[in-house]
């Protein structure tokens, strides 16, 4: 069975920023397809569950303190890079507009819910390694 890297909070698992989870209702069709292989950058860099809203602004990941978190996702993300490159995952799954694992759009750095063109920094890191990424937002194109 083909391997699958996914969002942790998209197979149910509680660490969003707000204690929560963004279950797929697809979950259980791809279980049926693919061996899944959860990955939380986020909660692999330490941080708390729950935590601050985080945002990248520019150059640098943002809590709505105004707390600088930049060193913290970059390492989440190595840790979550080193993971994938273990398990051989072709293809991965990651929650959109998130800081870490957002794929296309993310938030713009307000605090507001403005989107804007952009990836995290998870996600970034993967397709700079020539990875498979998709949002959950495009879960038609990797059901098979």
């Amino acid at each position: 069975m083909e391997k699958l890297m996914i969002s942790a909070c998209l197979m149910g698992i509680n660490c969003r920023y707000d204690g929560g989870n963004t279950k797929l209702a697809q979950l259980d069709e791809l279980k049926q397809c693919y061996e899944l292989i959860p990955v939380c950058p986020e909660t692999l860099a330490g941080l708390p569950c729950p935590r601050f809203p985080i945002e990248i602004v520019g150059d640098r990941v943002l809590n709505n303190q105004q707390e600088d978190v930049t060193e913290a996702f970059h390492r989440g993300a190595d840790c979550a890079m080193e993971l994938w490159k273990a398990s051989g995952c072709p293809k991965v799954l990651l929650q959109s507009r998130s800081p870490s694992c957002g794929k296309g759009v993310i938030y713009d750095g307000t605090f507001t819910g403005k989107k804007i063109s952009g990836n995290g920094i998870f996600a970034q890191k993967l397709m700079d390694a020539q990875a498979e990424v998709y949002s959950e937002l495009e879960i038609e194109k990797i059901k098979a």
